[in-house]
């Protein structure tokens, strides 16, 4: 214990610091360490940088020193030590410089294909000085057209002269000793090689030369179609008919589209059809639009998409009564007049035709040669000659039918016009279309009265206006009808919204029933809805067709009647 006191003791005496007495000789010592700290200062600074690739620093650098720049080779055009800023130069410093992808490309594939190209300084051309001097300084890019041109054309003439000289030289090195060259061929008839032989021609039959005709007629007919197709017309198409009925006139000498004298309205109420009564089948493809006949609809039109038009009898025999073929692909639209005498039709043939539905004769066809969608005559009865058509090149096309001229074109749409719905009089008339808006027109001017189009509307290929004419029911592609109204505003209904079928891409038609009291629509699933005008509630709904129910109508007359049309080819009648 006393030595481990000791020990204590010896250790506290020697950590003591000695007192340093005040003396005279002090001054001179601050004097000795500053010198020594500038000194150190300056050896410090004249060391080099810090190599960052050491791991150990063998002195305590400073600030300066640590995060000094890397130095390199003296800057060469430095003056005074001051750098003038880099340069690109020859000893071996380039400046970092900034080039556009398109720059680039364009002095790559210039330099590809021409052999030169723009130094990255923009001062001076690099490269094929001989080319260079030959042509102007161009990139590939801004080459005119006609040195484009003047080019293709040496270079085709140079592969021309090529191709001449490789088959000359093939000329002289066949010999004709060799049974593969064509010179021997030529003189040895007789060798299995020489093909057949050239008899003289013997004479035709009579048969056989109504068959050369035949052909031929074909052969120039097609040709004269393509001409016709070339300049902008509807693909031609011979146009003929058909009547399937026992007579075209009774013993009174009435026609077979006059309509009977027994056929009257049964009552003002309509009613929903419960079962089908009658299937029209002779349409080979799908039927695109049924058209009852206007006022007493005791005969039925139907578009086929086998390019075929037929018109059936609904009030007696039920039996096709006569096939119109004019057009030469699908029918599109078919629209009647007011007499029901006449009907137009619209085809992927590009061809709207004007039939007269009782003899089946074309009176006059109509083409822009553009796709016609919806075709309409103009309702008043003294502007039945006035017909409008909804193309596929976003215009509403209007001829006089009896000048074949066109009178005026109504051009707004951003997309093909799919509908036309004459409302306020006949005075205006509603389109719809692609571009997924409504466009109100005033009749004869090209200006749009009313344009309504919504973030939240879709395409409405089918529009059809209410018996009272104050309502239009439209098919909208969200599955779903809206209802506008056809005064001064034209505002949506948000009250009436009819809803629960599937139509989207399908251009399904929508109608109501005469008395106003039920709204009908086809649907993608084959099935025929029915709607209370009212409550908008679902009423019913018919398992109609295989397939798509495309169209329904609802019989003028006999109010618990009604037809729907499907791409399974049919035609059915309900009551």
């Amino acid at each position: 214990m006393d030595l481990l006191r000791e020990y204590a003791e010896k250790c506290e005496e020697e950590d003591e610091p000695e007192a340093v007495l005040p003396s005279k000789s002090s001054a001179p010592a601050v004097d000795d360490t500053a010198m020594a700290m500038a000194m150190a200062s300056s050896n410090l600074a004249a060391r080099p940088p810090i190599d960052p690739s050491q791991r150990i620093v063998p002195f305590n650098p400073t600030y300066d020193q640590l995060w000094a720049p890397i130095h390199g080779p003296a800057h060469p055009h430095a003056k005074d030590g001051a750098p003038l800023g880099l340069r690109n130069h020859k000893l071996g410093h380039v400046e970092d410089a900034s080039i556009q992808p398109f720059l680039f490309d364009e002095q790559y594939n210039t330099f590809q294909t021409l052999g030169y190209a723009t130094d990255p300084s923009g001062q001076t051309l690099v490269g094929d000085l001989e080319t260079l001097n030959s042509a102007a300084p161009l990139s590939v890019y801004n080459i005119p057209q006609q040195e484009h041109k003047r080019r293709r054309r040496e270079l085709k003439k140079s592969l021309q002269e090529e191709q001449e000289q490789a088959e000359e030289e093939e000329e002289e090195e066949e010999s004709p000793d060799n049974p593969a060259t064509d010179e021997w061929l030529r003189k040895n008839r007789k060798s299995p090689w020489a093909g057949k032989k050239e008899l003289p021609q013997a004479e035709l039959t009579e048969e056989q030369k109504k068959y050369a005709e035949e052909h031929a007629q074909k052969k120039a007919d097609k040709e004269k179609g393509a001409e016709g197709r070339d300049k902008g017309g509807g693909e031609p198409h011979v146009d003929k008919s058909t009547f399937h009925g026992k007579e075209d006139k009774d013993y009174q000498g009435r026609s077979w589209i006059a309509p009977p004298k027994d056929i009257k309205a049964s009552n003002d109420h309509c009613y929903i059809p419960k079962r089908l009564i009658h299937t029209w089948s002779g349409h080979t493809k799908g039927v695109s639009a049924i058209r009852f006949f206007p006022k007493f609809g005791h005969l039925i039109l139907s578009a086929g998409m086998d390019s075929k038009i037929k018109i059936w009898d609904v009030f007696n025999s039920r039996k096709c009564m006569r096939t119109y073929m004019g057009h030469s692909k699908a029918v599109r639209d078919i629209s009647f007049s007011n007499d029901g005498s006449k009907f137009l039709s619209a085809g992927y043939d590009r061809n709207i035709k004007y039939w007269d539905t009782e003899t089946g004769k074309v009176i006059s066809t109509f083409s822009t040669g553009k796709i016609p969608y919806v075709v309409k005559l103009n309702p008043d009865q003294d502007k039945q000659n006035i017909l409008l058509a909804g193309m596929s090149d976003k215009k509403i096309v209007q001829w006089d039918m009896n000048s074949g001229q066109i009178t005026q074109e109504y051009d707004q749409h951003l997309g093909a016009v799919n509908t036309i719905t004459f409302v306020d009089n006949n005075r205006r008339f509603v389109t719809s279309s692609d571009d997924k808006s409504l466009r109100v027109w005033e009749f004869g001017i090209p200006v749009v009265i009313k344009y309504i189009s919504e973030p939240h509307m879709h395409s409405m290929p089918a529009i059809t206006l209410h018996p009272n004419s104050n309502w239009l029911a439209a098919q909208s592609l969200d599955n779903q009808i809206l209802i506008y109204s056809t005064k001064e505003r034209f505002q949506l209904n948000k009250k009436k919204r009819f809803a629960g079928h599937i139509v989207s891409g399908y251009a399904c038609q929508v109608n109501f029933s005469p008395d106003g009291r039920f709204v009908i629509s086809g649907d993608g699933e084959g099935k025929c809805w029915f709607w209370d005008w009212k409550s908008c509630k679902v009423f019913r709904t018919l398992k109609c067709h295989n397939g798509v129910c495309i169209g329904c109508e609802w019989h003028p007359l006999e109010q618990s009647k009604v037809a729907t049309c499907g791409w399974d080819g049919m035609v059915k009648f309900w009551d």
